[in-house]
Parts: structure tokens; sequence; C-alpha cells
């Protein structure tokens, strides 16, 4: 079969394809589902953000407090937030992820932006329609131009619907494999905060026997201090607990945010990058 009838025949299914992308364009459909979408992440993006900083908050506080015990008569501090330096310096990382993450959307958004305005949609739409006017009368044409204009056309067109179907594309993911350990990392994230927070604000300290004391009082506040020794290692115990949770929490958090806000897009823009390199060879 000859290549001009080949072409003949896929003549009105690439016109029928065209025209219904570019009324696709005008109609701004994918657009405000990805821009909808893009909104969404970036809210959780800065929802979660505040979290950690809330929870480095938290830990600062606690760095600087001192626990004071008298076992066998002799006065020791005990500093939990030394527990608490390594999920500090963790934190600090998580929030420079998020801050990462939450910028990432935001470049993503005026991007589509520029790509759904009115001026770059009509720009596609006339040089698609000018392809489309070719493509049935080709002896207008020379064929090198011809191909360049279908190359153009077909590069504009991917770059058009880029942004919108990264973003939709992203979510997508995030919707099905990511949300539930999303929800349940904020939560439980969020929960160490305010464990931690509490555990700040009630500071005991055992109780100091005077020199002068009697025996019975003396054993009695042996005794007081036995038992507020005890809770303190307790109170230490819930510290190591809640910096546990809060590292394994936020290292999910971490997963989640590079995975939707880094890879996704890097691997869709390379996938876009790919296709228009394979239009114009």
């Amino acid at each position: 079969m000859k290549e001009s009838s080949v072409t003949g025949l896929y003549k009105p299914g690439i016109t029928v394809v065209a025209i219904l992308l570019i009324v696709l364009a005008f109609s701004g459909i994918i657009d405000k589902t990805g821009e909808h979408y893009t909104d969404a992440a970036l809210k959780r993006a800065l929802l979660t953000f505040g979290v950690a900083r809330g929870l480095n908050g938290a830990i600062s506080v606690a760095q600087g407090t001192e626990i004071s015990i008298s076992p066998g008569g002799i006065g020791l501090n005990l500093t939990p937030g030394e527990i608490l330096d390594p999920i500090n310096d963790l934190i600090e990382r998580f929030s420079w992820v998020m801050l990462m993450s939450s910028t990432s959307l935001g470049v993503q958004k005026i991007f589509l932006n520029i790509s759904s305005a009115w001026g770059a949609t009509f720009l596609v739409a006339a040089i698609v329609l000018l392809a489309l006017f070719i493509l049935w009368q080709p002896g207008r044409l020379n064929p090198s131009l011809r191909r360049a204009l279908y190359k153009l056309a077909l590069m504009l067109l991917i770059l058009r619907f880029a942004i919108p179907v990264i973003a939709i594309a992203s979510e997508g993911v995030y919707h099905y494999f990511l949300s539930e350990q999303y929800q349940e990392s904020t939560e439980l994230l969020e929960n160490s905060r305010t464990e931690i927070t509490d555990l700040n604000t009630s500071k005991p300290s055992a109780s100091q026997v005077p020199d002068d004391a009697g025996l019975i009082d003396r054993a009695s506040r042996w005794l007081d201090n036995a038992t507020d020794n005890l809770a303190i290692e307790n109170r230490m115990e819930q510290y190591k607990e809640a910096a546990s949770k809060a590292s394994e929490h936020a290292i999910n958090l971490i997963v989640v945010f590079v995975i939707q806000t880094v890879i996704l897009p890097l691997l869709f823009l390379w996938l876009t990058v790919r296709s228009i390199r394979r239009v114009w060879d």
C-alpha cells in the first residue's frame, strides 16, 4: 500500500482526536481537576509541615527540661531531651522535606496556571488547526516543513496536557496507595507531639530529706523518694516510647511525600521528555 493511502486512512482519526483535544483544552476540565488535586496535595504538605514544626518545638522544650531525683540521698539531674536528640535531628530533616514538597507543589501549580492560560491554549489550538489544514492540503507546504509542523503541533499538545496529567496521576497514586499511610502517620505523629508536650508540662522532682529529720520522717521521705524515682523512670520510658513512635511515623510521611512530590513528578516529566524526543526523532 502506498504511503499516501496509509496517510489517507489515518487522516479522519487524527483530525477527530486533535479536535477533541482542542475542545478539552478550551473546556478547562482537566486543568481544573489538576488544580484541585494540586491544591489538595499542597494543603496536606503544609498541614504536615505544621505538625513537624510543632513536634520540633515540643522536643526543643523537652531538651531544656531537667528532672531532679535523689536515689540514696544523692541528688541527680536527668535531661529527657538527651533521649530526644536523635528524633529532633530527624524531625528537622523531615521539616526540610515537607518544605521541599510544598515548594515542589507550588511550582507545579504555577506551571499548571501557565499551561492552562488562554494565550497558551489559543497558541496550541492555532498550531494544531494549521497542522490539520496542511494534513488535508499537503501540497501547500514542502515535505520538510510539513514534518516540522506536525512535530511542533504534537509537542505542543503534549506540553499543554503534561502538567495537569502529572497532577492527576500523582493524586491517583496517592489515593490508591499512600492515603492510608499518610492519615495514620499524621494522626500518630500529632499524638506524639501532644504526648511530649504533656510530659513537658509536669516536672516532678523527688522529695529532699532534711538533715534534722527523725527516723520515721526519714523512712517516710525515703519511701516517697523511691515512689517518685519510679515515677520519673517511668516518665523517661514514656519519652523514649514517644520518640520511637515519632521516628517511625516521620519516616513514613517522608516516604509518602517524596514519592508523591519528587519521584512521581520526575518520572512523569521524564516520560514527557522522552515522548517529545521520540516525536522529534
